[in-house]
């Protein structure tokens, strides 16, 4: 069953056009003329309790404005949503009880604090009991690492570590839902691979409904099976990783090795839907399409006819898949 309902929401942005010249300034204070941005144009989708998701889109495609009108902090121009039953804009108290919201580039610790400090404060403004609160920390503790710097000023932890401690403020009252807005940005590779773990293992054991925006494709393919796209404030696609690479990625790499170098051409396969691309001296790359030819068709023909020392299938990255549609404006259906 949805926990979160998205109907035709459209956000626009106003603000008083500026005049140049000697009066410019003067002009733009009393202007009654408006430049209108259309940051959400006609976005709808539904995701199940318990998903995890990837709302991905370019910079300034509208992603981190949806979050910010599904966690309250926005009123939308037009449309409906329902998170956990409630109305985010009209029941903000209510729906900050059901969410955990974690932005890249903010922080809703207390800068001058201990880490520990700021966290047991949450636990008090989020009304988290006694027994309640020393579980999820401890359990949080462990999973984040936290301990050796728990007794740390938030203004001395580093990227990485401040990332966790925001994590831990936002699962602490253990919600239903939680917003992740690039949360593995400028974070060194240790850091962002533990940051994908607790994501991974908190939707897992605990069935948290996550939806993630990021500009890190790595994080998608390891966690979402689902993905909607965005672009200039609408939704292009909204399905899973693998439609999405059939679609614009069809073909797969054969990388084959040979077990002794040759300097003469490799003659064609003659097999439909794969062709050889690319000869080294010990080495064949050969693109196929699965749809069209076998795998396991394909490497027993390689083998007959050359002596192989090792052979490994690449699979199509996201990345490209997104660059792609980014470039043609549209998901192909």
């Amino acid at each position: 069953m949805p926990i979160i309902q998205v109907h035709h929401l459209v956000k626009e942005f106003r603000r008083p056009r500026r005049f140049g010249g000697r009066l410019g300034g003067l002009r733009t204070l009393f202007t009654q003329q408006y430049d209108t941005t259309l940051a959400v144009d006609d976005v709808s989708f539904s995701i199940d309790e318990g998903e995890l998701i990837g709302y991905l889109g370019s910079n300034g495609a509208g992603k981190s404005t949806t979050i910010k009108m599904l966690s309250g902090i926005l009123v939308p121009t037009g449309g409906e949503v329902r998170v956990g039953g409630l109305v985010p804009w009209e029941q903000r108290e209510q729906n900050a009880l059901q969410i955990g919201v974690v932005f890249g580039q903010r922080t809703q610790l207390w800068w001058d604090l201990p880490l520990e400090d700021s966290l047991r404060l949450i636990g008090k403004l989020y009304r988290v009991d006694a027994a309640r609160y020393a579980r999820a920390h401890e359990r949080l503790v462990e999973l984040l690492g936290l301990e050796p710097f728990l007794r740390t000023p938030v203004r001395q932890l580093s990227l990485g570590q401040r990332m966790r401690g925001d994590l831990a403020a936002a699962m602490l009252y253990e919600p239903r839902i939680l917003y992740l807005d690039e949360p593995t940005v400028g974070l060194d590779i240790v850091a962002k691979e533990r940051m994908r773990q607790f994501v991974e293992e908190t939707n897992r054991e605990r069935g948290t409904t996550i939806m993630l925006t990021t500009h890190d494709l790595a994080d998608v393919e390891r966690l979402c099976k689902r993905i909607i796209f965005i672009d200039k404030g609408r939704v292009l696609y909204d399905g899973s990783v693998t439609e999405l690479k059939r679609r614009y990625a069809p073909w797969r790499m054969l990388e084959v090795t040979l077990a002794g170098e040759t300097e003469d051409a490799v003659p064609p396969l003659g097999l439909p839907g794969a062709a050889i691309i690319e000869q080294g001296a010990a080495k064949l790359s050969i693109r196929f399409d699965p749809a069209l030819i076998a795998v396991a068709d394909l490497i027993t023909v390689v083998i007959a006819r050359h002596p192989v020392s090792d052979i490994s299938i690449v699979e199509p990255d996201l990345e490209g898949v997104v660059r792609e549609i980014v470039e043609a404006g549209e998901v192909r259906s």
